[in-house]
Protein backbone atom coordinates (compact mmCIF):
# COMPACT_ATOMS: atom_id res chain seq x y z
CA UNK A 1 0.00 0.00 0.00
CA UNK A 2 1.02 3.28 -0.85
CA UNK A 3 0.82 5.39 1.93
CA UNK A 4 2.54 8.21 4.41
CA UNK A 5 2.59 7.94 8.19
CA UNK A 6 3.32 10.99 10.24
CA UNK A 7 4.42 11.29 13.66
CA UNK A 8 5.90 12.85 16.47
CA UNK A 9 3.31 16.04 16.88
CA UNK A 10 2.22 17.23 20.36
CA UNK A 11 1.69 20.16 22.77
CA UNK A 12 5.02 22.08 24.09
CA UNK A 13 4.88 25.56 25.09
CA UNK A 14 6.17 28.35 23.52
CA UNK A 15 9.99 28.34 22.67
CA UNK A 16 9.91 24.59 22.73
CA UNK A 17 10.88 22.05 20.27
CA UNK A 18 9.31 19.32 18.30
CA UNK A 19 10.77 16.29 15.85
CA UNK A 20 8.37 14.82 13.37
CA UNK A 21 8.53 12.28 11.41
CA UNK A 22 7.02 10.71 7.90
CA UNK A 23 7.41 7.41 7.19
CA UNK A 24 6.92 6.46 3.50
CA UNK A 25 6.24 3.13 2.44
CA UNK A 26 4.62 1.65 -0.95
CA UNK A 27 6.95 3.71 -3.46
CA UNK A 28 10.70 3.91 -4.19
CA UNK A 29 10.97 6.59 -1.37
CA UNK A 30 14.39 7.71 -2.59
CA UNK A 31 13.52 8.97 -6.02
CA UNK A 32 11.21 11.32 -4.95
CA UNK A 33 11.38 15.06 -3.84
CA UNK A 34 8.94 15.61 -0.34
CA UNK A 35 7.44 18.74 1.30
CA UNK A 36 5.85 19.11 4.56
CA UNK A 37 3.02 21.65 4.97
CA UNK A 38 0.35 22.26 7.36
CA UNK A 39 -2.92 23.70 7.93
CA UNK A 40 -3.77 26.43 10.59
CA UNK A 41 -6.96 25.74 12.46
CA UNK A 42 -9.49 28.23 10.16
CA UNK A 43 -6.87 28.31 7.43
CA UNK A 44 -5.90 26.77 4.23
CA UNK A 45 -2.67 24.62 3.43
CA UNK A 46 0.62 26.13 4.09
CA UNK A 47 3.87 25.02 2.34
CA UNK A 48 6.68 25.18 5.48
CA UNK A 49 9.80 23.20 3.33
CA UNK A 50 11.01 21.40 0.71
CA UNK A 51 13.97 18.68 0.18
CA UNK A 52 14.93 16.89 -2.86
CA UNK A 53 15.51 13.35 -3.29
CA UNK A 54 18.86 13.84 -2.62
CA UNK A 55 18.42 16.17 0.23
CA UNK A 56 20.88 18.72 -1.78
CA UNK A 57 18.35 20.94 -2.69
CA UNK A 58 16.31 22.74 0.22
CA UNK A 59 14.03 24.97 0.60
CA UNK A 60 12.22 27.25 3.69
CA UNK A 61 9.44 28.98 4.22
CA UNK A 62 9.81 32.86 5.57
CA UNK A 63 7.71 32.10 8.21
CA UNK A 64 10.17 28.95 9.44
CA UNK A 65 13.40 29.75 8.37
CA UNK A 66 15.77 29.39 10.83
CA UNK A 67 13.80 27.14 13.31
CA UNK A 68 12.93 24.52 11.62
CA UNK A 69 15.07 21.98 9.59
CA UNK A 70 13.68 19.32 7.25
CA UNK A 71 15.79 16.53 6.59
CA UNK A 72 15.44 12.70 5.36
CA UNK A 73 17.38 8.73 5.55
CA UNK A 74 16.75 7.20 2.64
CA UNK A 75 17.55 4.09 3.84
CA UNK A 76 15.21 4.30 6.01
CA UNK A 77 12.45 5.74 3.73
CA UNK A 78 11.97 8.52 6.29
CA UNK A 79 11.43 11.92 6.12
CA UNK A 80 12.01 14.86 9.17
CA UNK A 81 10.87 18.13 10.60
CA UNK A 82 12.91 19.53 13.28
CA UNK A 83 11.15 22.40 14.96
CA UNK A 84 12.71 25.19 17.13
CA UNK A 85 11.76 28.04 18.83
CA UNK A 86 8.37 27.16 18.14
CA UNK A 87 5.95 29.80 18.70
CA UNK A 88 1.80 29.90 18.59
CA UNK A 89 0.96 30.80 15.50
CA UNK A 90 2.89 27.34 14.98
CA UNK A 91 0.20 25.56 15.52
CA UNK A 92 -1.70 23.35 12.85
CA UNK A 93 -1.80 19.90 11.32
CA UNK A 94 1.30 18.79 9.96
CA UNK A 95 1.36 17.09 6.59
CA UNK A 96 3.97 15.38 4.99
CA UNK A 97 3.28 14.93 1.32
CA UNK A 98 5.53 13.79 -2.08
CA UNK A 99 6.18 15.90 -4.96
CA UNK A 100 3.22 13.23 -7.16
CA UNK A 101 0.24 14.74 -4.46
CA UNK A 102 0.54 12.13 -2.08
CA UNK A 103 -0.11 12.98 1.14
CA UNK A 104 -0.30 11.62 4.99
CA UNK A 105 -2.79 11.69 7.65
CA UNK A 106 -1.15 14.25 9.18
CA UNK A 107 0.37 15.20 13.17
CA UNK A 108 -0.85 17.92 15.33
CA UNK A 109 1.33 20.58 17.00
CA UNK A 110 -0.44 22.69 19.51
CA UNK A 111 1.81 25.36 20.78
CA UNK A 112 0.65 26.94 23.93
CA UNK A 113 1.46 28.64 27.04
Amino acid sequence: EVQLVESGGGLVKPGGSLRLSCVASGFLFSYYGMKWVRQAPGKGLEWISDISSAADTIRYADSVKGRFTISRDNTKNTLYLQLNSLKTEDTGMYYCETTFGLRGQGTQVSVSS
